[in-house]
C-alpha cells in the first residue's frame, strides 16, 4: 500500500543541499521511516541518483546492532561515501541509538556533496535535544499521523464512512492495513502500552507510573475542555482520592507534549490582545490512541470533531489558540453584565488570521445564533468560519461568515482560502 505524504516529501526536497542535518521527528509509527526510506529514496532514484550514492542504516534492526558503536559506523559510512562520486545521501533510522550521534552526523554532513537525513524516536530525540545536540546545525521536520485527506487516499470507501473510521481509529498508517475492528483495537492498545507509555516513563524516569497513567486517562476524557494543573490536581483528589501537586501535574503534562502525544492550545484575549495564562485545552495528536486509552468509551462526536479540526489546522501550518471575547450581555432583568465568549480556534500564519467555530450540528436558528455570537463580536476584517459535520457546499451566510462541512474542510487543503 502506497500512501503519499506530499507535504513532508516536499519539505525534504526543499531542504536538499542545506548545510544542516535534516532530522525527522514525530510520534512512533506515524510514518517517519517510510517517508525517508521509501518516498524520499524513490524520489532520489527517479532524479537519477545512483543507488550506490545512498548510504542507508536502520539502527533499530538487530542485524545492525554493531553499527550503533560510532567507532564502527563512522569508518563504514566514510568508506561507502568515498566509493561514490557526485552528490551523496546518508539516510539513517532511529539515530538516537547511535553513540555520539550528533558529532558523527555533523561531521558527515560537513563533507562536500553529502546530505544527511535522519529519523529519531520522539521520546528520545525531542525538539530541544535537536537545538542543543546539533549546536544550530540540525533542522527539524516534524511529522504527524495521516491527515484525513492522506487517510482517504488509501481508504476503500466513501468520505462519511472514512471519517467515522478516522475519528475512531485515528491516522497511524498501519491502521489501514488492519481489516477488522478487533485488529485495529489490539494494535492501538499494544502501541500505547508497550511503546508510548514505556518510552516516556523510561526517558523521564517517572517514579509514580500509576499517577502518570491516571493523568492520561483524565486528559483523554476531557478533550476540548478547559483545564489546568490545579484543576487536574483537584480531579485527582476528588475522583481518584490521590494527592498530587499541581507542579507534578505540570511536569507530567510537559512529558506528554514533548512526546507529541498531546498538544496544548492556550487562551488568547482577542480584544485585549494578550494571552490568558490559565486554563487551556489539550488535544490528542492521534484520536485512535486516545480512544484506545479510553477503551473506546466517551466517543462524544462534538469533541472528537473539534480535535480532528485542531489537528488539521496545525498540520496546515497554523499557530492555533483558543479565542476569548470579553463583552457585555443583557440579562432577563435588563441589566448588563460582563461575560466571556469563546471562539474555538484563532489561527495565525504570517499575516493571515482566521476565527473558526467547530459546530457539530446547527439544529435550529437558536443554535446557529449561539455559534455566530462570539464571531460577530470580533470587530476586525479577518475571515470567520463555522465548520459543521454535515451541510451544504461552502458558502457565506448573510452575516459574512463562511459556512462549510467538515468533509470539504478536511479534503481540500485550500478550503479556507478558496472562497
Amino acid at each position: 500500500m502506497i500512501i503519499e505524504r506530499p507535504k513532508y516529501l516536499q519539505a525534504l526536497i526543499a531542504a536538499m543541499g542545506s548545510d544542516q542535518v535534516k532530522v525527522i521527528t514525530g510520534i512512533r509509527r506515524c510514518g517517519k521511516s517510510y517517508l525517508v526510506f521509501t518516498l524520499f529514496k524513490n524520489y532520489l532514484l527517479e532524479q537519477g541518483v545512483p543507488e550506490g550514492n545512498i548510504v542507508e542504516m536502520a539502527f533499530d534492526a538487530f542485524r545492525n546492532k554493531k553499527y550503533r558503536d560510532p567507532d564502527v559506523f563512522y569508518p563504514y559510512a566514510i568508506d561507502r561515501l568515498e566509493q561514490a562520486h557526485g552528490k551523496r545521501y546518508v539516510l539513517l533510522d532511529e539515530v538516537q541509538l547511535l553513540g555520539d550521534f550528533s558529532d558523527v552526523l555533523i561531521d558527515l554532513n560537513s563533507i562536500e556533496d553529502v546530505d544527511v537525513y535522519v529519523t529519531g524516536s520522539n521520546a528520545k530525540l525531542l525538539s530541544r535535544d535537536i537545538a542543543t545536540e546539533f549546536r544550530g546545525r540540525g533542522q527539524e521536520i516534524r511529522m504527524a499521523p495521516l491527515s484525513f485527506s492522506e487517510f482517504m487516499s488509501a481508504y476503500d470507501g466513501d468520505k462519511r464512512d472514512g471519517y467515522e473510521e478516522y475519528a475512531t481509529y485515528g491516522g497511524l498508517p498501519a491502521i489501514l492495513a488492519r481489516e477488522t475492528p478487533e485488529e485495529k483495537v489490539a494494535y492501538l492498545k499494544s502501541l500505547y502500552d508497550e511503546l508510548y507509555i514505556r518510552d516516556i516513563v523510561d526517558r523521564n524516569r517517572v517514579r509514580d507510573e500509576g499517577n502518570f497513567e491516571m493523568l492520561i486517562d483524565i486528559l483523554s476524557s476531557a478533550i476540548g475542555s478547559l483545564t489546568n494543573s490545579s484543576r487536574l490536581s483537584a480531579t485527582f483528589k476528588s475522583e481518584k482520592h490521590v494527592t498530587i501537586a499541581p507542579e507534578t501535574v505540570d511536569r507530567y503534562l510537559s512529558y506528554l507534549t514533548d512526546a507529541f502525544l498531546v498538544s496544548k492550545a492556550k487562551r488568547y484575549d482577542i480584544k485585549g490582545k494578550k494571552y490568558i495564562g490559565s486554563p487551556c485545552k489539550f488535544y490528542f495528536s492521534d484520536l485512535g490512541l486516545r480512544n484506545a486509552r479510553m477503551n473506546f468509551r466517551q466517543m462524544e462526536p462534538t469533541h472528537i470533531m473539534e480535535n480532528v479540526i485542531y489537528n488539521e489546522l496545525v498540520g496546515r501550518g497554523f499557530g492555533v489558540d483558543v479565542g476569548v471575547v470579553n463583552t457585555a450581555v443583557k440579562d432577563a432583568r435588563g441589566t448588563y453584565r460582563r461575560t466571556q465568549l469563546e471562539i474555538d480556534f484563532i489561527c495565525n500564519k504570517g499575516s493571515q488570521r482566521l476565527y473558526i467555530q467547530s459546530a457539530f450540528a446547527l439544529e435550529n436558528e437558536a443554535k446557529a445564533q449561539q455559534e455566530e455570537r462570539s464571531l460577530k463580536k470580533v470587530d476586525d476584517s479577518f475571515k470567520k468560519v463555522i465548520i459543521t459535520k454535515e451541510g451544504f457546499a461552502p458558502h457565506y451566510n448573510e452575516d459574512g461568515i463562511l459556512m462549510m462541512n467538515v468533509y470539504d474542510f478536511l479534503l481540500d487543503p485550500n478550503s479556507l482560502s478558496a472562497l
